[in-house]
């Protein structure tokens, strides 16, 4: 699996939940809040200051690693 920033939050979440301290990291503190599982990747780094294309990257670190 490739994280992208187009994905939404809820299906990374469900892809692979040891994700969660990712976007727990970055200020994103309901993860299960419908809102924030229909979110773009892009859109919640947008929301919370967070750089999309470094978060991708270590998202797909962690899932392949």
């Amino acid at each position: 699996m490739e994280i992208t920033k187009d994905m939404m939050i809820g299906d990374i979440l469900d892809a692979d939940s040891t994700t969660a301290p990712y976007f727990l990291e970055m200020g994103m503190h309901c993860l299960g809040c419908p809102s924030a599982r229909s979110e773009s990747l892009a859109d919640a780094c947008a929301v919370h200051g967070v750089d999309a294309d470094e978060l991708v990257a270590k998202l797909n670190a962690h899932i392949n690693k």
